[in-house]
């Protein structure tokens, strides 16, 4: 995925934008075709199964994009030269060895392209040089957390399937997990030798405000929290994998539009939260 701290990623028109798009598009289309193929290589049907799945579901959002240029009455342009040379990462998965993968791990890997890719759509959205580019970048941001939350799903789904009975803790409370990671936060940054301190506790800050936020509104509770397991608490990266699940659900559930919006940028905050922590070399 693009990184996003480099300043030529100033996109500078629409029809750049949306050749962007497409791209990144046909690049995870092409990544997840070779790793289907190369399960079947492998006589691993299962696995071929699911990266075809993903090969479909990035079909689809090349799909939208496409009908999105021709709506705008654009061509297909150029994509920048500056584009880098890899957008979509495999994560290893195609050299490592096919007993090692799974379908939670394939889910997984895809889980984190499409984070990254919303990363970038924010970060492409804050940085743009004119209306008209922010609102699309804005609108390729929200559909990217839609693709998140399709693939998260699927994730949960492969991980319940694949794992034996285990112990469950008592039932969540948004609000308390969301004050046990700032706690979490807090104290990674106090330990010597992490970094960013002022981003983690930045982070944590976001997480008593959304607890607060929760106390004081109407928010359903979401069947994921009736269900806890008893680990996920126990490390920032589980829990705030888990929270991101949480509000990304509350979000296809709320009626309210306010309540919708308000979990979704809840989900954007915890997105970065995540990506923050991963990079780390203790969560």
């Amino acid at each position: 995925m693009p990184e996003t701290t480099q300043e030529p990623w100033q996109v500078k028109s629409m029809p750049e934008l949306i050749a962007l798009a497409r791209a990144m598009e046909q690049d995870a289309v092409a990544g997840y075709m070779a790793l289907a193929a190369r399960m079947l290589a492998e006589n691993r049907p299962h696995l071929a199964a699911v990266f075809d799945r993903l090969v479909a579901e990035e079909e689809c959002h090349l799909e939208n994009v496409d009908r999105w240029r021709a709506e705008s009455g654009g061509g297909i342009v150029a994509v920048p030269v500056l584009m880098p040379e890899a957008t979509f990462d495999d994560e290893g998965a195609g050299v490592v060895a096919p007993e090692l993968l799974s379908s939670y791990r394939a889910f997984s890997m895809a889980v984190r392209n499409e984070e990254r890719a919303f990363v970038f759509w924010t970060y492409v959205a804050a940085h743009a040089p004119s209306q008209d580019i922010q609102v699309a970048a804005e609108r390729m941001a929200k559909e990217e957390l839609g693709h998140v939350a399709t693939l998260r799903r699927e994730r949960r789904l492969a991980f319940h399937v694949g794992r034996k009975a285990a112990p469950k803790a008592e039932k969540g409370d948004l609000a308390i997990l969301e004050a046990r990671l700032a706690d979490h936060l807090g104290r990674i940054a106090a330990m010597s030798g992490v970094a960013p301190t002022e981003e983690l506790l930045a982070r944590a800050g976001e997480a008593r405000n959304r607890a607060a936020v929760i106390t004081a509104s109407s928010f359903v509770s979401p069947p994921l929290l009736d269900n806890l397991p008893e680990p996920v608490s126990g490390q920032a990266v589980s829990l705030s994998e888990f929270l991101l699940d949480c509000y990304l659900d509350l979000a296809e559930r709320e009626k309210e539009e306010q309540l919708r919006l308000r979990a979704q940028a809840f989900a954007g905050q915890l997105i970065a939260c995540v990506q923050l922590l991963r990079a780390l070399p203790v969560s």
